[in-house]
């Protein structure tokens, strides 16, 4: 869904956005319970108690008729944030707007805590193929999981920079027919990351000059950058946190924690486009089928919500 208001065709824009997709596939149920001040659903917090506040304050702003001060507001409820989306619908909306977007605005997480740093990151499917046998009929022929053991070995031998944050992970792997089979074909999914652009580039060269043997077909099936910002987009940038922090800390009483993430904003981030993300409940349990918000802090995220959005409205 996207709400442009008050957008003109060359004028700039405000992005307010929150994703729709959950980490769980659309076929397993996810079931709702409301128990003890706690809503209780997989997904429930992360990330839809946050679309909700980009549905109320779109309404809010269109039943009365308000007007954005000096450039256009972009409501927009997107995909492609979860698992291998690779951030296509933040991506799809950069592009649509590019040269016009001010300010970005993720709503994502918690209460809590404010993103800071944008977390880059390559995702590949490795797989490997060989001509399999008997286990003991063929002993000797080359075993494709075997192959892959010996790309995760190099890989957990590479040494990451000192600088900033940087990540490998494989993880996970399949492949082979039976226990007396030679396995023809066998693949795993692995990801480097790291929140410095010369973090990507060197783990960039690691992995190429790892998987670069025969044998081994290599697809990149997830590609999100880290930030790129000049030194008056980064003091922006600041400018939108330090305000993000204070209102989160009035609202709630509570101390906010900066931290780095891999959310929408690293597209924008990327293109040298100031942005921030922070979110509007309190609970627990994303990502796992325990996921709950508590319900009491829907308010409190209102409010943070619509202090952010209304600041933009005359």
């Amino acid at each position: 869904m996207v709400y442009p208001f008050g957008v003109t065709e060359d004028g700039p824009v405000i992005v307010f956005m929150a994703h729709t997709d959950v980490v769980f596939p659309d076929t397993d149920p996810l079931p709702w319970k409301e128990e003890d001040g706690k809503l209780c659903c997989p997904g429930v917090g992360d990330d839809t108690a946050n679309l909700v506040n980009i549905l109320m304050i779109a309404k809010y702003v269109t039943e009365k008729g308000l007007k954005p001060k000096d450039a256009g507001i972009l409501f927009v409820c997107n995909s492609g944030e979860e698992g291998l989306g690779n951030l296509k619908g933040s991506r799809k909306i950069c592009e649509d707007y590019k040269g016009q977007i001010r300010e970005f605005y993720s709503f994502d997480g918690k209460l809590d805590g404010v993103t800071n740093r944008a977390v880059g990151s390559h995702r590949f499917l490795v797989t490997a193929k060989t001509q399999g046998g008997h286990s003991y009929g063929d002993f000797g022929r080359e075993n494709a999981i075997e192959k892959l053991a010996a790309i995760i070995e190099d890989i957990y031998a590479v040494q990451v920079p000192e600088e900033g944050k940087t990540t490998y992970n494989v993880g996970t792997i399949t492949g082979g027919t039976s226990v007396n089979t030679i396995a023809q074909e066998a693949s795993m999914l692995c990801e480097f990351r790291s929140d410095t652009k010369s973090g990507l580039d060197y783990m960039k060269e690691q992995f190429d000059r790892i998987l670069d043997r025969p044998g081994i077909e290599v697809k990149l099936v997830g590609e999100r950058p880290c930030e790129n910002l000049s030194p008056e987009t980064e003091a922006k940038r600041e400018e939108l946190l330090q305000k993000a922090e204070k209102r989160l800390e009035a609202v709630t009483g509570k101390k906010v924690k900066r931290q780095p993430g891999s959310t929408d904003c690293n597209i924008p981030l990327s293109m040298d486009i100031p942005a921030v993300c922070f979110g509007a409940y309190f609970g627990s349990g994303a990502h796992t089928r325990e996921e709950y918000v508590l319900r009491d802090s829907l308010e409190l995220g209102y409010e943070v919500t619509f202090e952010t959005v209304l600041e933009y409205f005359a």
